[in-house]
């Protein structure tokens, strides 16, 4: 593969044979253990192939600009080590693996990594150590390494290598929402990471942007002053949630149909940006009030790399107005990295599994609105302030091979559905029986009090693919859908106790990002420049938002985000 040759003065007298086949055999170790390694964390094979390759070509490249075999061995090594243990730490405290834009997201500034510092010492310590002894070992074999390879061939090398490597990536397929959060295939993924982060880089921004936008620039919000109280809100993230009134020809209980509806007695549709999970790329959008296709292939890991990067989010805009703000969190706070952006938005109030004293993940939807109504009680007991309470529930979440709450009598799918699609219908049909419970619980608990409750569903299950005429027997994320498919359609519904909410909109199908807007109008809030241009465009642009006939308005208002501080693109 490599010409290799010895150099004499090195050796100091060594013979060329005995010094090449000591430090060869030295380096094949080195690749069977790297080899090995791949195998047992990389699997299934493409992943392996892309590995190996990726790292031959690091080791190539390392010898064009050398000329030392196991001087480039040894640092594409270490890399390896520091990538792998590095993912492992990030893992345990993040519940992410290593991406390649972490390089620069946490380490663009010294601020940053002071942050990092304090508060992980250990594992900064551990980092250091690492690079400082990859630093060490990479001097001393850069002088002692005896194998010299034609940098020429070496540079012919490369990029063999690395296109082995682009052809096994390319062979995975798209990329599974979950594969950071829980996969350990530590150096494919981080090796996979570096194409999207180079055409990040490129770019110049993770948001993508008009290069300047015309007219004048947004204004930041410091005005909430409104006459009157202002209503508490209670925002309902309802878990693979879907109107069954989606699926033309269904047979279902009509008696859920309520659940669905506003107060305007009409069911509005809502398009969403991912099927089957990844809840958090909805939240996002409904927070943030962007799209999460805005951000291109960065997009699955979005919260993470915007923490602290955006203002004016729902939380902090009612902060501003005088609200409190609470979570009522399904899982533990720090899946998949949520609870660090959602305490910078100012969602600090966290009420996650263990604070609401959960038996399982994956409770009746009931168990959080009792704990929620408490809480709303207590508050109101102690505190004259607005209360902005979210709510996360699960009733809908999969896997649908198990009767959920088997003793509740509810109907589920006419004779001959499905079985996925049966025990689906029949979580619907509690999730409405528990939502009514909800509302009559608010008049009873609190009859004089106003409430805004706006309820949403983040994205379709699984068990409706058999209803928008996907096969099934193909995982959920290997589904092929258009941004266009009635796959992501879902819905959003305005409620209200003791107020008066306007209008909603007339299109016939909202972007998530829109529902932000929607809610500050429905609660009468004054709305900030940024939330006007929201409605402009959902009106301008029938209710799309990354797909709108006018592009150009869209990227142009990201620029004035970008432009006013609301939102940091790097």
């Amino acid at each position: 593969m490599f010409d290799v040759t010895v150099s004499r003065q090195v050796l100091g007298g060594a013979t060329r044979s005995q010094s090449q086949n000591r430090y060869l055999l030295v380096a094949a170790a080195i690749w069977l253990i790297l080899i090995a390694f791949f195998i047992r964390n990389e699997w299934p094979w493409a992943n392996v192939i892309f590995s190996i390759a990726t790292t031959a070509g690091l080791i190539a490249a390392l010898a064009a600009l050398s000329g030392r075999l196991m001087f480039a061995t040894v640092v594409a090594t270490a890399q390896v080590i520091i990538v792998s243990l590095s993912a492992i730490v990030k893992l345990k405290t993040m519940d992410m693996l290593v991406h390649a834009y972490d390089l620069f997201f946490y380490f663009r500034s010294l601020s940053t990594v002071t942050y990092l510092a304090k508060s992980f010492p250990l594992y900064a310590y551990g980092l250091m150590s690492a690079l400082l002894a990859t630093v060490i070992a990479g001097f001393v074999m850069y002088r002692l390494d005896p194998l010299r390879v034609s940098r020429v061939k070496a540079a012919l090398l490369a990029p063999v290598f690395f296109g082995i490597g682009m052809i096994a990536l390319n062979s995975i397929g798209e990329r599974r929402h979950m594969h950071l959060y829980y996969e350990n295939r530590f150096l494919s993924t981080y090796y996979g990471s570096w194409p999207e982060t180079i055409r990040t880089l490129m770019s110049g921004t993770l948001l993508e942007a008009a290069p300047q936008a015309s007219g004048p620039p947004l204004a930041p919000f410091d005005n909430c002053a409104t006459p009157g109280r202002k209503p508490h809100i209670i925002m309902i993230h309802q878990e693979s949630i879907v109107p069954l009134s989606h699926f033309k020809g269904l047979d279902y209980d009509r008696s859920v149909d309520p659940f669905f509806k506003s107060f305007d007695g009409k069911l509005h549709k809502m398009r969403v940006e991912t099927y089957g999970g990844a809840s958090w790329l909805t939240e996002f959008s409904v927070l943030a009030g962007v799209s999460t296709h805005s951000f291109g292939s960065m997009r699955q890991f979005v919260q993470a790399f915007m923490e602290g990067k955006v203002r004016e989010t729902v939380p902090q805009k009612l902060k501003q107005c005088g609200y409190r703000n609470v979570l009522f969190y399904p899982m533990m706070k720090n899946f998949v990295s949520n609870a660090r952006f959602y305490e910078s938005i100012d969602l600090k109030e966290i009420f996650d599994m263990k604070d609401q004293k959960a038996p399982t993940t994956n409770e009746r939807d009931r168990f959080y609105y009792g704990n929620a109504l408490d809480e709303i009680g207590r508050h109101l007991t102690s505190s004259d302030k607005p209360l902005f309470t979210f709510i996360q529930t699960m009733s809908g979440h999969w896997p649908y091979d198990a009767t959920f709450f088997p003793e509740e009598n509810v109907r589920g799918g006419p004779p001959g559905s499905h079985p996925e699609l049966h025990e689906y219908m029949r979580r619907i049909s509690l999730a409405a029986r528990d939502y009514a419970w909800l509302t009559s619980e608010l008049k009873r608990r609190f009859p004089k009090e106003s409430f805004v409750i706006v309820n949403y569903g983040d994205h379709q299950p699984s068990a409706t693919r058999m209803l928008i005429g996907k096969p099934l027997d193909t995982e959920v994320e290997d589904i092929p859908l258009t941004q266009d498919d009635p796959g992501f359609l879902t819905y959003y519904s305005v409620q209200t106790q003791n107020w008066n909410a306007p209008p909603l909109p007339k299109h016939d199908i909202v972007d998530v990002p829109y529902l932000g807007a929607i809610l500050f109008k429905s609660a009468g809030l004054p709305l900030s420049e940024a939330y006007r241009e929201r409605t402009r465009l959902m009106d301008a642009c029938d209710g799309r938002y990354h797909r709108c006939a006018n592009e150009k308005a869209i990227l142009a208002f990201h620029r004035k985000l970008i432009d006013a501080g609301i939102m940091q693109s790097r």
